[in-house]
């Protein structure tokens, strides 16, 4: 079964019209899923809200209060620049987080063992702080969650957006647990300015992550060329349960980007991890939207990932 998140709610996280990041993502994603008629082959689901002890699994609480302070008042910024607050960024984040954990609670328990949340992978987010357009980092905190509350230790987390995962790279650097695949916009050409292949993990994770940068301009052929690694690099490591962020801002033609993968490698990336979630994981992956600010190309990107996981 697949279950795709979707409603105003989810919609809420976004940084006001005419901002790459704006709340107008999720409708060019779901008019897309209506014309394709695969919104009549899933199971959709509302958003839900997670609670302040959720986020805590993964942010400081001296952070999450500072969320919340900004988000009463809609002022400043929660980071150094890129990400603004806005009234309600607290609640709006939360919906994010929620649904992340709803879909994981489903796939736990069997009811809905592939999820597709589309406006969700915000990766950039520390422990500490917001980072690029990214409040609060659901992604650690559904890796928390599911060594916290469900015991699961070996997890794959797998990035195809432009941007290094910096934000869940660095928080689980030293965890030989978390198996880290990133295939990224080389840092020399582009934010975060991080993730270089020798980048590998720290201490006891030594050779648990992985970090492919490539050049700008890099196709599907380039995409092609590094999967089989990545699959490799995820398989050997027989994972108990897979996410993955498929950032649709690697396609061409990105407005802040300079990938030019096509939708199907989002596709394939997707279908391949479905066959590794059967093999190790009881099916069990959790799909992210994450960046994509051509409405076109993540409208396309993201249903080629719905369309794999079905």
């Amino acid at each position: 079964m697949v279950q795709i998140y979707f409603g105003d709610d989810l919609g809420r996280y976004g940084f006001g019209d005419g901002h790459p990041f704006g709340p107008d993502r999720i409708y060019a994603f779901w008019k897309e899923t209506v014309k394709q008629g695969l919104d009549k082959k899933v199971r959709i689901a509302s958003p839900s809200m997670c609670l302040e002890e959720d986020i805590a699994r993964f942010h400081s609480q001296q952070y999450l209060q500072k969320v919340k302070v900004q988000s009463a008042s809609g002022t400043g910024y929660l980071d150094y620049g890129d990400t603004p607050a806005f009234k309600g960024v607290f609640e709006a984040t939360s919906y994010v987080i929620g649904s992340d954990l709803d879909g994981l609670r489903q796939a736990m328990h069997g009811d809905a063992t592939r999820i597709f949340v589309p406006i969700a992978g915000l990766h950039h987010a520390k422990r500490g702080t917001a980072a690029g357009f990214c409040v609060f980092n659901d992604a650690g905190i559904v890796i928390e969650t599911l060594r916290q509350q469900f015991g699961v230790k070996r997890i794959a987390y797998v990035d195809i957006d432009a941007h290094h995962g910096d934000g869940v790279f660095y928080a689980f650097e030293n965890d030989p647990d978390l198996i880290f695949a990133d295939i990224h916009e080389d840092g020399r050409f582009l934010y975060p300015g991080t993730g270089f292949a020798q980048e590998t993990g720290k201490g006891a994770a030594v050779g648990t992550k992985l970090n492919i940068p490539l050049h700008p301009g890099a196709d599907d052929a380039a995409f092609h060329a590094a999967w089989p690694e990545i699959e490799e690099f995820i398989r050997s490591r027989k994972p108990e349960f897979i996410l993955l962020q498929a950032g649709a801002d690697s396609i061409a033609g990105d407005p802040i980007t300079h990938m030019a993968f096509s939708p199907s490698a989002h596709g394939h990336a997707a279908k391949r991890l479905c066959r590794v979630a059967d093999e190790y994981c009881n099916g069990r992956i959790i799909a992210m939207g994450g960046g994509g600010y051509n409405r076109t190309n993540l409208a396309l990107g993201w249903n080629e990932v719905v369309r794999a996981m079905l």
